[in-house]
């Protein structure tokens, strides 16, 4: 053999050798995330999932709806406060010509007693996708500080207002809440974060949910069916 084709030999040889070493890394690191997950969720009574599809078109807002190859993984399933809660992971892949993005991100949902209208606040400085999507608007509130930090989508009306009322803003100005991404859609309200899932932020995330939940007027759950004074 030409010492061309022996060099080309070896490097594709080696080429192989990197990418099953890289496959077996991503395998045991995997692999060593789920063990993690599962001891979290035993210490807390929780239920570890690793497959969750049915979660996967779930919400339409982002990080949901876009992209191929969409998964939801590694569930975390428990009660808090009388609540449904899941954290999961969620990706998706874009592809760009010949190359291709794939996205993780790390959600939390907390269920509702019943369906609420949708509801979005973004750090300040995103796009208007989702409420182009579902046919709402940003929204500006009486508080300077408030409309600095964060971006609030949603129907035309009242109902944001009564939402994010005065004492919900200042809550939501704390440092737990500043940049996070929240949405209520349907009988949930989730936060989503960038990255794999952390479950170092997951009591972070709930207490931020509880407060937003918590704070919501009779007169609304009233407006959608339900009454938490007649639990």
């Amino acid at each position: 053999m030409e010492a061309g084709g022996a060099f080309m030999v070896l490097m594709f040889l080696g080429f192989g050798v990197i990418v099953a070493l890289v496959l077996v890394f991503s395998y045991l690191s995997a692999k060593k995330r789920r063990e993690a997950l599962q001891a979290w969720a035993h210490s807390r009574g929780w239920t570890f999932t690793q497959n969750v599809p049915q979660l996967v078109g779930r919400w339409k807002g982002p990080p949901f709806g876009t992209g191929s190859g969409r998964k939801a993984y590694n569930a975390l399933t428990g009660v808090v406060q009388g609540r449904q809660v899941v954290s999961f992971g969620y990706q998706y892949t874009v592809q760009s010509g010949k190359n291709s993005t794939t996205y993780q991100f790390h959600v939390v949902a907390l269920s509702l007693p019943v369906p609420l209208s949708w509801l979005q606040l973004r750090p300040e400085g995103f796009g208007t996708s989702v409420a182009k999507f579902f046919g709402g608007q940003d929204i500006e509130f009486e508080s300077i500080a408030f409309n600095e930090r964060w971006r609030v989508e949603g129907p035309a009306g009242k109902y944001a207002y009564d939402v994010v009322h005065p004492r919900l803003m200042e809550r939501l100005l704390w440092p737990d809440a500043l940049g996070l991404n929240i949405r209520i859609e349907g009988s949930d309200i989730l936060v989503w974060a960038s990255g794999h899932q952390d479950v170092r932020q997951i009591d972070r995330y709930l207490v931020v949910l509880d407060a937003i939940v918590d704070s919501i007027p009779r007169f609304v759950w009233q407006a959608h069916g339900y009454d938490p004074a007649a639990r």
